[in-house]
């Protein structure tokens, strides 16, 4: 089977061939949060390796894998970036269409924080707060679940503004929306004593008592069982837990971070969601939020500290490398200590390096296009 998709992809890219003159330089799509990194990257790439430089789009983590899966051939991209590790349904979308060999870099961390406009009210969140503030079901005054009616920050909790919810982030194709769902407002929903026992639980029978305990909704169950054909209890807390209000408190802002920086200057009422390499950029313009009591410093998210932190990656199609100029030797820029090592330029532009042994592991893969194994 593997070597059909492999013919399939080689004459995918065969068929193409004679555009290639067209094509000659290196197509990137996805991650709004690593755009800014991979942008530096092809920049110094363009301007010292007598390679054209590489063109990026900033399509999401989610719109950059469909794109990057769609097929083989100078018309699909050769790199997508994400802001989330990709996941097996798309690997799956990606051999489905012939693209067999994908090697993942991971290249650096970043920390996701809510920030606000300098001058305006300064906000310490714990993971809770934002679930409280930001989750579509909350824990009623009787312990199950209802529609999110908090309206201000003070009814979240007492020590916070009484202004109104209203937060400003990414769209559902993010990969950054993604992980704010799993860290902040899963980890938050963790701290409710009733999800968290239902998160753990794996007996079917129990699940269903904890969820009309919950009253929570059994079509939930439903789907996950035809979807999956078994369902744990870590499948129901994350449908309840990950999912972000949809009755205005929350804004989507698109798969432009820089947009959501300008809109917080002009409404300082307003928090925001992104990347802290955004916050650095213009630490002039907004302040960050501690969670937890840390605060979105570069040494917090680099230790471990800060709780809202996450791995950053680019996706390579590996039938496209020696067939579109330059991509070895771009994927050898961006994999140099000078670019992203302790001491690299991506560094100065805010990204998280890894140790030096992970380093070199994502080095390796990417000189030699290991192949992704999903664990």
């Amino acid at each position: 089977m593997k070597k059909q998709i492999a013919l399939i992809a080689a004459l995918a890219f065969a068929s193409t061939a004679a555009q290639a003159a067209s094509r000659d330089y290196i197509e990137i799509v996805g991650s709004s949060t690593v755009y800014p990194f991979a942008t530096v990257v092809a920049e110094t790439f363009g301007k010292t390796s007598g390679f054209k430089t590489p063109k990026i789009e900033s399509t999401g983590s989610g719109g950059g894998l469909k794109l990057f899966c769609a097929g083989v051939g100078v018309d699909t991209p050769d790199i997508t970036n994400a802001s989330r590790r990709i996941k097996s349904s798309e690997v799956e979308k990606c051999a489905a269409n012939g693209v067999a060999d994908v090697t993942e870099v991971k290249i650096g961390y970043d920390g996701i924080v809510m920030a606000n406009a300098k001058g305006a009210a300064d906000f310490a969140l714990t993971r809770k707060d934002i679930y409280m503030a930001l989750a579509a079901m909350v824990p009623g005054a009787d312990g199950k679940l209802v529609a999110n009616p908090n309206k201000t920050w003070k009814d979240v909790n007492s020590s916070l503004p009484s202004a109104p919810i209203k937060v400003i982030g990414p769209p559902p194709s993010s990969g950054t929306r993604d992980a704010f769902e799993e860290l902040a407002l899963g980890g938050g929903a963790k701290k409710v004593e009733a999800l968290a026992a239902l998160r753990g639980e794996k007996d079917v029978e129990t699940v269903k008592k904890m969820m009309a305990d919950l009253g929570i909704d059994m079509a939930i169950f439903d789907a996950v069982m035809k979807k999956k054909g078994k369902v744990k209890g870590k499948d129901i807390f994350k449908k309840v837990a990950h999912h972000i209000r949809e009755d205005g408190a929350y804004i989507e802002a698109g798969e432009n971070d820089n947009l959501i920086v300008q809109k917080l200057e002009n409404d300082k009422g307003a928090l925001g969601v992104f990347g802290y390499s955004f916050l650095e950029q213009n630490s002039d313009k907004v302040k960050g939020a501690t969670v937890d009591g840390v605060a979105p410093e570069f040494e917090m998210i680099s230790d471990g500290s800060y709780p809202v932190s996450r791995a950053l990656f680019f996706y390579v199609k590996k039938a496209h490398v020696g067939k579109i100029p330059g991509m070895a030797e771009f994927l050898a820029e961006f994999t140099a200590d000078k670019a992203w090592g302790d001491e690299g330029y991506l560094a100065d532009k805010g990204m998280i390096p890894m140790p030096a042994e992970e380093r070199a592991k994502y080095a390796a893969d990417a000189k030699e296009l290991n192949n992704l194994m999903l664990k």
